[in-house]
């Protein structure tokens, strides 16, 4: 593998050397005039997805760059546009977020790292706006800011259970002692909104809407009143820009953003996607964990927001995924059982319908690997014949652009093919009504809302009632609890609390157990680095 110098794959896409800042040889930052003059095109989008994931991972990311290779190796025109990865999973669970086998983009160790610094940024903005929120209140509290009612929340770029529940300020005259909790930096509001921003104005004015805290009062008090926007926006003035870098075979791809999809919206940004139209006809881009989830945010609040109609969706499945989802266990998953995958396709086909409700065509793509039976893959194979469900097998892994070309074409034949995407909810409903909308259509279950809950909502309805909904759930069931596995029906899933995010103009209520910091699993992948 040979890493193109980032020049050349600038000059791919028809850039000049004035209309990027290289970082290194094999990264760069497309430079702010040349955003600003492209912010959007005709280019038709393309969205990946995948069935309800697994700890193994389904292979969206290696999916979507295999199609970008494949669409390039065909003499297609494409752009890849992908979230960038947190370094939290990429040590807890994950391990990285650059692809795999021979469908990566790179230099995958820097991007799965610090890459151009972006994320790091975002944490040193989301907790300055902290730092000032808390001197504020030392200071005299000139705001009349609540100290038990401080809606902003620290950020930090790793998986930390121990900073859920926290206490700051103890010992001695140094602040008002409260409770604290951080959130993981993905997972935090300022993600969302540079992901959801048209641009450097929209995001300025987004950034003045945050509710920051209450007063003792009662009244909202927002960021704005804090007078530090200026210095927000020059701590994030290169990560506004998208990150151009490339695949294995050299094709171009844009990253920028990285949003969790269990508790944010979970896609790259507005930006990039925009901007990516207008540099190619045809343009890939990736929804976080499954469509119940990812995609579903995608098609009702990054659509709408970006003005934006998906030409298709790629639905990613693998044989063991649907084993998992048939009823075998982890030990049992290396043997050939072809019943179980039978079982587990309920999972994959309620996918399929909930995307077709969106009136976009689908294309489901099973990601093959070594390790597959042939008699499983003839066994999904025949149920999509007979349920006339487009079916691609992929081999991306092993074969890179050879073994997605048949995925490429089918994902071009639906492109062109009418499409009469909608989303699921209209803005103007009400905010219950789009909630439930999503349970009972989505995820085919039943909801109830705790006594604070229901009464937050109300209170919102008033004011805030056409904000889209951003549901925070476990990514591994259909329902808010994580063991319930296949295609479970007529569940309840529980609103415990919700979140009103002002900036990104949405609201979050949390379902079952969900929590904003992840934490490490028993054996971190960190330790399976490497030992000292």
């Amino acid at each position: 593998m040979r890493i193109l110098p980032i020049d050349e794959i600038a000059g791919k896409l028809g850039l000049g050397p004035s209309d990027f800042v290289p970082y290194t040889r094999e990264m760069a930052k497309l430079s702010f005039g040349f955003v600003r003059d492209h912010a959007d095109g005709e280019g038709k989008v393309v969205l990946v997805t995948a069935m309800t994931p697994t700890k193994y991972g389904e292979g969206k990311t290696l999916t979507s760059i295999a199609l970008q290779e494949a669409m390039w190796s065909l003499g297609i025109r494409s752009l890849l546009a992908l979230r960038e990865p947190a370094i939290g999973p990429v040590f807890g669970i994950k391990g990285g977020a650059t692809g795999s086998g021979k469908a990566t983009i790179e230099p995958s160790q820097r991007i799965n790292l610090h890459f151009t610094g972006d994320i790091h940024a975002l944490t040193a903005a989301n907790n300055l706006i902290s730092a000032v929120i808390d001197n504020s209140i030392f200071q005299g509290n000139p705001l009349g800011i609540d100290p038990e009612n401080v809606l902003w929340k620290r950020a930090l770029d790793m998986n930390d259970r121990a900073l859920r529940n926290i206490e700051i300020a103890r010992g001695g005259k140094i602040g008002v002692p409260r409770r604290e909790e951080f959130v993981i930096t993905v997972a935090s509001e300022l993600m969302a909104i540079l992901c959801l921003s048209l641009g450097r104005e929209d995001f300025y004015q987004r950034l003045g809407d945050i509710a920051v805290a209450k007063g003792v009062d009662g009244r909202t008090i927002y960021l704005r009143e804090l007078r530090i926007r200026h210095a927000l926006m020059d701590l994030l003035d290169d990560a506004l820009l998208p990150n151009l870098v490339q695949t294995q075979d050299g094709a171009p791809v844009l990253v920028h953003g990285g949003p969790f999809a269990n508790i944010a919206h979970g896609a790259n940004s507005i930006i990039a996607t925009r901007l990516a139209r207008s540099l190619a006809p045809l343009v890939i881009t990736e929804a976080g964990f499954g469509a119940d989830l990812g995609a579903e945010k995608f098609l009702d609040i990054v659509c709408p927001t970006a003005g934006i109609s998906p030409s298709c969706v790629v639905l990613v499945a693998t044989l063991k995924a649907l084993k998992l989802h048939g009823g075998v266990p982890d030990a049992s998953l290396g043997e050939e059982d072809p019943q179980a995958v039978r079982r587990g396709i309920a999972n994959v086909e309620r996918h399929y319908e909930n995307l077709r409700s969106f009136g976009v065509p689908v294309v489901l793509s099973l990601n093959r690997f070594d390790q597959d039976h042939p008699s499983e893959i003839k066994e999904f194979s025949s149920w999509a014949e007979i349920k006339g469900v487009p079916f691609v097998l992929t081999e991306g892994y092993q074969k890179g652009a050879e073994g997605a070309q048949a995925l490429a074409r089918a994902v071009l034949a639906l492109a062109d093919a009418p499409a009469h995407y909608h989303p699921l909810y209209q803005q103007n409903e009400p905010l219950f009504a789009k909630i439930e909308r999503i349970c009972t259509d989505i995820y085919r279950c039943k909801v109830s809302y705790s006594d604070q809950a229901r009464k937050d909502i109300q209170e919102y309805e008033e004011t805030h009632g056409d904000y889209f909904v951003c549901m925070a759930k476990t990514p591994n069931s259909f329902t808010d609890d994580p063991k319930k596995k296949g295609a479970p029906i007529g569940e309840t899933v529980h609103v415990r609390d919700v979140r009103l995010y002002e900036g990104a103009r949405f609201l979050v209520p949390l379902l079952g157990n969900i929590m904003t910091m992840p934490g490490l699993p028993k054996v971190p992948a960190a330790v399976m680095m490497g030992d000292e």
